[in-house]
């Protein structure tokens, strides 16, 4: 049975990149300024996303800290640079980073983006091939997965959506749509010219569904894939368990 690859961005070089606004309706209004020292980000049951509003972000390793990565304004695929809010410290962030190794983080100056916020969140439970989307703590949508197989497999974290791609074909092997995660294959340092990023994305053989037989992706129906780029923002949380 062939494998879906775990380079999304190589695979689908020739995908649409979807705006963010096009899920909008899965954000909430633009919170208030970040709460004291050590603020929990998902207060109210809502996660902060971190948009990106210059042409590139310095990530330090501290409030005030040494600069150790800077991250450009759109990405790679042109969409918006996004970050998943772990806590804030008076004017700086903490965030999850789009970057090796997986769940790594970084402080960010808040003035250097917008936030908004979310009650949705991903889940998907690799050891039930299932997935369901929380709106805080309500289940609005449940179904069946396909995940990596043995020697390429899905690594279970927390991760976020930081692109939406739309398959030329959605008849293909991504399906209708194909959100970029903001993790890696632990096995693949590259696959089909792209880093080895995992993604969540739709087919159209729902036959595949409750079995390992991806390069790491976790597939989703079509019909399911297409109701989460109508709902859910960039900077969804993503929790992927064993």
């Amino acid at each position: 049975m062939p494998r879906t690859p775990a380079a999304v961005l190589g695979g689908l070089s020739a995908a649409v990149v979807l705006p963010a606004a096009l899920t909008a309706c899965g954000a909430g209004g633009e919170p208030g300024p970040p709460g004291g020292e050590g603020a929990a980000p998902e207060a109210a049951g809502k996660a902060r996303i971190a948009t990106a509003i210059g042409e590139e972000v310095d990530v330090r390793d501290g409030p005030d800290g040494k600069p150790v990565e800077t991250l450009a304004n759109p990405n790679d695929l042109g969409a918006e640079r996004v970050f998943l809010v772990e806590r804030a410290e008076g004017d700086w962030l903490e965030v999850l980073l789009p970057i090796r190794p997986n769940g790594g983080t970084g402080w960010i100056r808040r003035d250097e983006v917008e936030l908004t916020s979310t009650a949705f969140r991903l889940e998907v439970d690799m050891d039930a091939f299932s997935f369901s989307v929380l709106d805080g703590e309500e289940e609005v949508r449940g179904g069946e997965i396909a995940i990596g197989v043995e020697d390429t497999p899905t690594p279970p974290g927390r991760y976020y959506f930081t692109e939406l791609l739309e398959p030329p074909d959605p008849d293909g092997e991504y399906g209708a749509y194909a959100f970029g995660l903001s993790g890696f294959s632990p096995t693949l340092e590259t696959f089909a010219g792209g880093p080895g990023q995992l993604a969540v994305h739709g087919t159209p053989d729902e036959s595949v569904l409750g079995t390992e037989v991806s390069h790491g992706c976790v597939r989703v129906s079509n019909d399911d894939i297409a109701w989460m780029a109508g709902h859910l923002p960039l900077g969804t949380p993503v929790e992927i368990s064993e």
